[in-house]
Order: structure tokens, then sequence, then C-alpha cells
């Protein structure tokens, strides 16, 4: 299985670091982002126990969404061109998308994970349909957003997602006793949370003092330069926060479908959202928190 996950790993690696640090691949990337995540919605609808031909038609019209928004000229970089009439704009819709995803990660899925109602039933069914769109359609833009700012800008969000995924995972298996949500994921511990929230601050400690390296501010080294280190450390807690709960999240819709691991896409890894649990929530934080600090002081 180790060998089989590692495998699947490099080659997603193999796919995706030459679109990201490679010029001219702005639109081929787009399309890989929008691919992967019609296949998440797929899998979204899957664990909401929709009907496999409605699964299809779902993932069908997440994929037209996020197409339009990519045929659209002012967006295909991501909503923080200044190109874009989007994010930053007076009365811009993108600012309400950005507004509704994170408060569906930041209060409702807390709210969810608190109640445990039954998701794939009645008016909770029919509300994380609908909130899909803008989940999916947000994860797409701040990745493209994240991109434009630069190559090693989008890689240091995502180091932060995988720096969390790994202290979570190492901390939790040498050092977990004490269960974090024993109902939804017996696996995961209050350890773990530590170990992923440790690996996170220290590593981001050091990419700020070697930010000068960087032809662009990496994320942690401009939201340290605007807002210190005690504003770096609210916001990077927030954002293992917010991972954690995306991934406790999909763990209970996957318990209440009864499966494993949201399809079996990704041999090794399950499917893609058991991959984007954690990204999707911590992506549309990062890029939305740093348009704000944009907003207020522009680089």
């Amino acid at each position: 299985m180790l060998k089989t996950r590692l495998i699947t790993a490099v080659i997603l690696l193999a796919v995706f670091l030459p679109m990201i640090f490679c010029p001219g691949t702005t639109h081929l990337l787009s399309l890989l982002v929008i691919g992967v995540l019609t296949l998440a919605a797929w899998e979204w609808a899957r664990l909401l126990k929709l009907a496999p031909k409605l699964r299809i038609s779902y993932a069908a019209l997440v994929g037209l969404l996020l197409s339009c928004l990519a045929l659209a000229p002012a967006q295909i970089k991501g909503s923080l061109q200044d190109v874009s009439p989007g994010f930053f704009s007076v009365g811009g819709w993108w600012p309400i998308l950005y507004w509704i995803a994170a408060l569906f990660w930041g209060a409702v899925v807390p709210f969810i994970l608190l109640r445990k109602p039954m998701l794939a039933e009645g008016p909770w069914r029919v509300f994380l349909l609908l909130v899909g769109f803008v989940v999916f359609a947000v994860g797409w833009d701040a990745l493209m957003a994240a991109h434009q700012v630069g190559p090693t800008f989008l890689i240091s969000v995502l180091l932060v997602v995988w720096l969390a995924d790994s202290g979570a995972y190492f901390a939790g298996k040498r050092f977990g006793q004490h269960k974090l949500a024993p109902l939804i994921s017996p696996g995961k511990t209050w350890e773990g949370v530590l170990g992923a929230w440790l690996l996170v601050l220290s590593s981001m400690a050091v990419v700020v003092g070697a930010s000068r390296a960087f032809g662009v501010p990496p994320f942690a080294a401009y939201v340290s330069s605007f807002s210190g280190w005690l504003g770096l450390l609210i916001i990077l807690t927030l954002l293992v926060g917010v991972g954690v709960a995306g991934d406790l999240f999909e763990s209970l819709m996957k318990r209440q479908a009864g499966l494993k691991d949201s399809s079996a896409l990704l041999p090794g890894h399950g499917g893609i959202l058991d991959r984007l649990d954690a990204l999707l929530p911590m992506l549309t934080l990062a890029v939305g928190l740093y348009g704000g600090l944009v907003r207020l002081a522009p680089l």
C-alpha cells in the first residue's frame, strides 16, 4: 500500500509541478484543475448518496461552471488579477463567493461536526449540493489566483497543507493517545493536531527567515511582513484549524455513506476528496486572507 501510495504521489507531482513552474502553462493548469475538481464533485455527490446518473449530472454541472469561469478572459488567471472584475472591485461577486466558502468551512462545518446531522438526507443534502458549486468554484479560483501571484507563492500555500498533513500523520502515529473525534474518525488524535500545528509553525518560520531567496514573497513571509509574527501565528493556526475541520467533515460524510474512501480514483490514496478535504478550506482561507491584505497594502 505504501509503495502504491508513493508511486501515485510521484506521478501527481510529475504532472502538476511542470505546469506550476513552466511559463505559458496557465490554461493547461486551469484545465487540469477543472478536471480534478469535476471528479471531486462526482465524489461529493456520491458521498451524499445521489443515484449514479445524478452524480454524473452534478459533476457535469460543476465542470461546466468551472469551464465558464475559465473561459471568461478576465478570470483565467484568478480573481486576484488587477484586470479582474471580481475580487477587489466594488460590488464584485467574487468576494461574496469567498465569504460564502469561508463561512461554510469556518462556521457551518464545525456546527456539522458538533451536531452530526444526517448529511445525505432532506435539507442538508440540498444545501451541501448547492454549496458544493461555491466550494469548487472558489477552490479553482484560489489556486489559479495563487499561481498568478507566483509559482513560489502557490507552492508556499500548498506547503502549509502538506506539512500539516505530514505532521498530523507522524505525530499521531508516534504519540497519539487522545482521540480527536472517535465517533467520526477514530484514527485522528489531538497529538496529531499538535504535531501538524508545530510543524507548520516551525517550517514557516524558516521560510520567512529565508524569504529573500525567493523571487516572489511566499505566503508566510508576506503575512508576517504585514501583520508581524503574532499575526502569522494566528493565521497559520486558523489554516491548520480549518484543515482539520475539512478533514473531519469528509470523514463524517464517508462514515454516514458507509464508505472507507470517497472513491478509488487514486491508487493508495483513495479518492480525490481524500486529498482535497484539507486543501480546499486551507487554500480558500489563505488566498482570501491574502487578498484582503493586498487590498489594504498592495505589493
